[in-house]
């Protein structure tokens, strides 16, 4: 990260990229016993977070993410009522996740507590939902609390992360998914943050390999666009439990079509372009 009085330029070494907003000023910073976090007003992005010098979110771009980290798992689901999010601490899919009428329940576990307060302030349109009597945001360690998890208790787990280093690395883990298989139910989905498929494809399919160790019977990664993060092409994978496999393509289409909320970027058609698999992932993933 290099940082100026009128620009915040994220360098993504994998990539031999970066990419910069220009700013107007910033408006706060604060180092919490995790993380260090910073607010600038942007000139053409808005409101821009950053975590430990990585660009977090944007009031411009955020909902494409946090629409399809929630909607095609949700959609994909039978009848989810079950949540629980690990991470997603700016509360943004959590917005998404408690669009759902038939959702009954929906756990945020976040490590840092800052980052919920934070974006209370300075996002408030992504914490709307903060209130809902369904929704239940808890300020611990989820890699423990998913070890504590009760078996066949939940229906989707999003995993709504940092980058695989530091204290989101366990996010990434075998152990962790062996964690995640057990609380979900018979037809239980996990959905997770995969990071970009153009620079970040070791981790891919590092993923695919422990999801399948660790029980799921199906894998699938959807994409979209993301231009704050490193590349601009994102992705999303989830994984299935068995007797849910079809549905990981097979999702419920005419629910979506007659969906009873609005979204800015998700829809049916995006849900079936975003599973389309580009030939050189087909490739890298082929023993997989």
């Amino acid at each position: 990260m290099t940082l100026d009085d009128k620009w915040f330029t994220e360098i993504s070494v994998s990539s031999g990229t970066a990419f910069s907003l220009k700013l107007t000023h910033k408006v706060h910073e604060e180092q919490t016993p995790y993380q260090h976090i910073a607010i600038y007003e942007t000139e053409a992005f808005g409101t821009l977070m950053t975590i430990d010098g990585c660009i977090m979110l944007s009031d411009r771009d955020n909902f494409i993410y946090h629409e399809m980290l929630s909607h095609p798992a949700l959609f994909s689901h039978p009848d989810p009522k079950q949540v629980v999010i690990i991470g997603g601490g700016d509360c943004g899919t959590l917005r998404e996740v408690l669009k759902h009428p038939g959702v009954e329940n929906v756990r945020q576990i976040e490590l840092d507590e800052r980052v919920t307060r934070l974006a209370e302030r300075y996002f408030p349109d992504l914490c709307e939902s903060n209130c809902d009597q369904r929704a239940k945001l808890q300020f611990i360690d989820g890699i423990q609390w998913m070890a504590d998890a009760s078996p066949n208790s939940i229906d989707i787990i999003i995993i709504d992360s940092t980058d695989p280093v530091g204290p989101a690395e366990g996010l990434f883990s075998l152990p962790f998914y062996k964690n995640c298989h057990s609380a979900l139910r018979q037809n239980g989905l996990l959905v997770q943050q995969s990071e970009s498929p153009l620079v970040h494809m070791d981790i891919i399919k590092a993923m695919y390999h422990a999801f399948q160790s660790a029980g799921f019977s199906a894998v699938s990664t959807f994409n979209f666009p993301q231009c704050v993060y490193p590349s601009g092409w994102w992705s999303a994978t989830m994984a299935a439990k068995p007797g849910i496999e079809q549905s990981l393509r097979a999702f419920r289409e005419q629910d979506t079509s007659n969906k009873s909320f609005e979204t800015e970027y998700y829809n049916a058609a995006i849900h079936r372009a975003a599973l389309a698999t580009p030939e050189f992932f087909k490739r890298c993933l082929s023993k997989y």
